[in-house]
């Protein structure tokens, strides 16, 4: 973060001048530097005469030396300013070696994207780009429901920062009520029935307000909360959640956390429609089977869905929420 936003954080007004004498440089000069970070990382900043200068919303920056110091024994921490996609930097840092864990959270992306492709918003220091990479050993069954796991670890890790009312959306998005709080993308690289890595990317609208350019109903830890929440204690309870529920997943398979999961699966029960492509199908939700397939009640029949091109949504209802829409991977 630059010595200029480090000031303006706290989202008061402070005076050309002040800045100017606390930076070393004139009044003009810290103008322009506002002008280039609005520019750089579209950040709004408010000047009124005789107050000086705000920004729009106060801002909880990422800590690396804290983040590193709290992470998990054995986790390596990377803290970035700018990334293109916090997954993709995990996959580049698998290829050349990295040591694994290996958590790379960013302060904003340039180019976030969730399933099928499709962009995340990414507003710089406002919402939470967080992709952990591991090594997995032991074939398929290690990789039975992990993008199940992991929903149910951030949903554990959002009840304990106050968002009570988040619930599980089959198979990778969290909700509150019918608006998006967050998201989760998966991916794999190497030999799935051996030995592979898996980069597990989750975006989580944190302290974002307003944004135009989310093309669906979503909500934030802070409009939950109403207050603005800092990010790190968020990484903080995120971390300690994946640990517990990955250990658990390896220990004894998904199927020990399958009924956990269903407890908070928002459309338990409900009537849905179940989109592959062109084709659609309708089914109630009977709940999920113990590798983490979605069990629908079809014209009478129980039928098991899975797959990664699936995509959900109420029947009656708008377009399926799909896991991309909101913000990073």
């Amino acid at each position: 973060m630059s010595p200029l936003l480090d000031l303006l954080k706290d989202g008061y007004f402070h005076s050309g001048e002040a800045l100017g004498q606390v930076l070393g440089v004139s009044r003009s000069a810290v103008w322009k530097q506002l002008q280039q970070l609005q520019a750089d990382l579209g950040i709004e900043v408010y000047k009124v005469r005789g107050k000086g200068y705000r920004l729009a919303d106060p801002l909880s920056p990422l800590s690396a030396k804290t983040l590193s110091a709290s992470a998990p024994l054995g986790w390596e921490v990377s803290v970035m300013q700018s990334v293109d996609s916090t997954n993709a930097q995990a996959l580049r840092a698998i290829a050349e070696g990295a040591r694994m864990p290996l958590l790379v959270l960013a302060e904003r992306q340039t180019a976030g994207r969730g399933r099928r492709g499709r962009p995340w918003v990414s507003p710089y220091a406002q919402n939470l780009y967080y992709s952990l990479a591991l090594r997995i050993e032991g074939g398929m069954a290690r990789l039975e429901g992990l993008s199940l796991v992991v929903g149910l670890a951030v949903v554990r890790a959002l009840h304990a920062q106050g968002v009570s009312e988040a619930r599980l959306k089959w198979p990778n998005d969290i909700l509150v009520g019918d608006k998006k709080l967050a998201g989760i993308l998966l991916e794999l690289v190497g030999d799935p029935s051996d030995v592979c890595h898996v980069v597990m990317g989750i975006g989580i609208n944190v302290n974002m307000r307003l944004n135009v350019d989310v093309d669906q109903p979503w909500t934030s830890v802070r409009l939950q909360r109403m207050s603005v929440v800092d990010r790190n204690e968020l990484v903080y309870e995120l971390n300690a959640q994946l640990q517990s529920h990955l250990e658990r997943h390896a220990l004894s398979g998904f199927v020990q956390l399958r009924e956990e999961w269903e407890s908070l699966h928002a459309w338990q029960g409900k009537t849905v429609i179940l989109s592959a492509g062109l084709k659609a199908i309708e089914g109630k939700v009977l709940g999920i089977d113990g590798q983490g397939g979605l069990r629908l009640c079809v014209e009478g029949r129980e039928q098991v869905f899975n797959g990664g091109e699936l995509s959900l949504r109420l029947a009656g209802g708008s377009r399926p929420a799909a896991a991309s829409d909101t913000s990073e991977d």
